[in-house]
């Protein structure tokens, strides 16, 4: 059981002036204190990482793609121990049997999740029983047309991923230039994504009309995310250079499904960029356990806490703002600060505009 919480981080005074800049639809829609969404990293983001980023004012996505629906019960529980914040589930329809989808979302559905974060292909069906139990629904897209297909379907929010995003990867326009298409053609709040790890990124987005950020490589390089204390060390010392585009880490997902990932022995050998690698053509090769369970050569698997074996050789997700990561802390210091950095840039760019204003 998870050890008594501390007192989550109270929702904004309206007469705060950060409050005020940084607070979008999405904070109410969403009912966080920030527009700081976790991204939910299959394997990664856990209940704890959950909760500590729910306590600091953010958004938890809890990453259960492919997961047992006993496991999804489980983390679910744990979390609403740990704190009363709202707070999403991740499922992909895209690269789940459709008889363990069904699964997923009536467990969901059961234990009252209160909504549901969506990626890869617009599915209408999981969408609308989802909104059919009440639920809200994130939809993460990579180009305008799933973005009108999520809209069209009954999603409430957009989450516009930019080529630049670490783990799996949708589409190929920059994250900027996708949400600003977003924005133009969508009556929807549409968030960030990909690339975003400090507060630089988070400012640009609100200045955008973006409605908030989502991100992974930012909470995934932090003490409470279950990713591998080797994938956390990797990604602090890398640099946006050392991440690239690849298809070669792709059993369990559809043929070219992209992921960008840190360069490794893997990728060096094969030249791993985009070559249209097939799943059904790629050897099964076990090279990681997680206990009993095998991690096999070329899958999506990334290193998790309790993962033994090459963890070299595995998928270790990263986006390109590595750059701007230096160390693991906390996971709500590291919130802290990209909404510290966020606010201040905020109120300096209302200064100068303020300075500029004719005197009448």
């Amino acid at each position: 059981m998870p050890p008594a919480p501390p007192l989550d981080d109270p929702l904004p005074d309206p007469r705060d002036p950060a409050g005020g800049r940084l607070r979008t639809p999405v904070c109410d829609l969403l009912g966080c204190r920030w527009p700081v969404l976790l991204a939910g990293m299959g394997g990664v983001s856990h209940w704890e990482l959950a909760a500590a980023v729910a306590r600091a004012g953010g958004y938890p996505t809890l990453g259960m793609v492919r997961e047992d629906p006993a496991l999804i019960a489980q983390e679910v529980l744990a979390l609403r121990r740990a704190t009363d914040r709202p707070f999403a589930v991740n499922l992909i329809p895209a690269a789940t049997d459709p008889a363990l989808l069904e699964a997923q979302l009536d467990r969901c559905i059961e234990l009252g999740v209160p909504a549901f974060s969506f990626f890869w292909d617009v599915r209408p069906e999981a969408i609308r029983r989802a909104k059919d139990a009440g639920c809200l629904v994130l939809h993460q897209v990579g180009t305008l047309e799933a973005a009108r297909e999520a809209e069209h379907a009954g999603a409430d929010l957009l989450i516009a991923q930019g080529i630049e995003a670490g783990g799996h990867v949708h589409g190929r326009m920059g994250a900027l230039a996708l949400a600003a298409g977003m924005i133009a053609q969508s009556a929807l709040p549409v968030v960030v994504a990909g690339g975003i790890a400090d507060g630089r990124g988070l400012a640009a987005a609100l200045a955008m009309g973006a409605a908030g950020v989502q991100c992974g490589t930012a909470f995934l390089a932090t003490e409470e995310s279950f990713a591998h204390p080797y994938h956390k060390a990797r990604v602090v010392e890398a640099t946006a250079a050392d991440t690239l585009l690849t298809d070669v880490f792709v059993l369990n997902w559809p043929k070219g499904a992209a992921v960008r990932v840190l360069a490794n022995s893997i990728t060096e050998k094969l030249d791993g960029r985009l070559m249209g690698h097939d799943p059904a053509e790629l050897p099964r090769e076990a090279i990681a356990w997680d206990g009993e369970l095998p991690r096999l050569r070329y899958s999506t698997d990334s290193p998790l806490r309790t993962t033994r074996g090459d963890l070299e050789a595995m998928a270790l997700f990263a986006g390109q703002g590595v750059g701007a990561l230096r160390d693991i802390p906390p996971a709500g210091t590291r919130l802290a600060r990209i909404v510290a950095e966020a606010d201040a840039l905020l109120a300096g760019a209302a200064e100068r505009r303020h300075e500029r204003e004719p005197v009448r």
